[in-house]
């Protein structure tokens, strides 16, 4: 998760529906704008007295389209803002005086700089293009998508990175089928960047092995203790308690109507009901997070909750929770989904994450990770 402090960024308001209507017919028209500064430049040019001059309408239009459109683009509009100021030139008998060359050399370096610019960020983006294609590819090998059916389960999972391009950071889900049930992780770890990373890769290695093995979330979670304690032995100048993991383990078995958690410090899980009602999930006893049970006696317990047919688990991340608005007020899920009935987990996401959204305003400051575990009525 990443490190919170007082130096956030300014809330920005989300756009209204008239300014998101303006900004998409904008984008749809972003071809026009270099016509348009020229068909400007040149209308002022035309109705004022002949010493003033359009000139920065000219420059600006090959420019804009080197930011906003291609190669062939930014040339035309370069040709075509030094033709428009020399007929202009031309028209008031300025073309061979020396101001109206220098203005002409001018519209053409700026035209030619503008090519240059083009193709600098053509090979920016690509660059851009090639890492988001790397996080994709990492998140899908650290981070698959979980089968959206396990039995009489559907699961659906969502991830959020507080980086936009990092596509993954320091939260963490898994899911995994075994002899003992259907056994899930989500988690989030101190910290930020590659060490989070590979804190995360470790904590799903050693689930995905002990989930298999494990004849109890509690054995589950010993392993996972003992394996984040040894990754952070490796790191070379942190101390045990600069990596700990909060974490929640849920174990669906193959029969009855009930599920078992096990929460190491993590925030709980909420389960919702078919009616609409929402219970907050507290462990029974509070537990410290993984990589400091030194640090105390608490060692969590397993406690048994009814999961009845038609009810989901909801896990996440506390990127949901400490999600504020403009005032600063936390974001609540369990108020937030009260009363409201989903079709599947998929659909349960989808409006969580769109409800934060506008509860924050389009802004990201926290990694999220959402799991959501529906048990079918069938």
């Amino acid at each position: 998760m990443v490190v919170r402090n007082e130096d956030r960024e300014p809330y920005v308001e989300a756009p209204s529906a008239g300014r998101t209507a303006v900004m998409r017919w904008f984008l749809r028209h972003l071809q026009l704008v270099p016509v348009f500064l020229l068909a400007a430049g040149a209308v002022l040019d035309f109705h004022t007295p002949p010493h003033f001059s359009a000139e920065a309408f000219y420059t600006a239009a090959p420019m804009t389209a080197a930011a906003l459109l291609s190669l062939r683009a930014t040339i035309l509009a370069g040709l075509g803002a030094c033709a428009t100021d020399a007929a202009l030139l031309v028209h008031f008998g300025f073309l061979e005086d020396s101001g109206g060359r220098s203005e002409l050399a001018a519209v053409a370096t700026v035209s030619a700089f503008a090519v240059v610019v083009n193709r600098l960020m053509h090979y920016r983006d690509v660059r851009l293009r090639s890492v988001r294609e790397v996080a994709r590819a990492v998140q899908c090998a650290v981070l698959p998508q979980p089968p959206p059916e396990l039995g009489a389960l559907r699961v659906a999972a969502r991830y959020q990175s507080a980086v936009r391009e990092a596509q993954i950071g320091g939260d963490l889900y898994a899911v995994q089928d075994t002899p003992y049930g259907v056994r899930c992780l989500v988690g989030d770890v101190r910290g930020k960047g590659m060490e989070a990373v590979k804190a995360v890769d470790v904590a799903l290695g050693v689930f995905r092995e002990a989930a298999e093995e494990e004849d109890t979330l509690a054995g589950i979670a010993a392993r996972l203790e003992r394996g984040l304690v040894r990754e952070a032995a490796r790191r070379a100048g942190l101390e045990q308690t600069e990596g700990f993991v909060t974490g929640v383990l849920a174990e669906f078995p193959h029969s009855g109507d009930e599920l078992r958690l096990f929460n190491r410090g993590h925030p709980a899980p909420l389960l919702l009901r078919r009616d609409g009602h929402v219970r907050c999930v507290e462990p029974s006893e509070p537990a410290l997070p993984l990589c400091l049970a030194g640090l105390g006696p608490g060692q969590g317990v397993t406690d048994t909750v009814p999961f009845p047919p038609g009810a989901t688990l909801l896990l996440y991340t506390d990127g949901l929770t400490e999600a504020k608005d403009r005032t600063g007020a936390f974001y609540d899920p369990a108020a937030a989904l009260a009363g409201r009935a989903f079709p599947d987990p998929d659909d349960l996401l989808d409006a969580l994450l769109a409800d934060v959204g506008h509860h924050t305003g389009g802004r990201t400051t926290d990694d999220m990770a959402l799991l959501a575990i529906t048990r079918g009525t069938g």
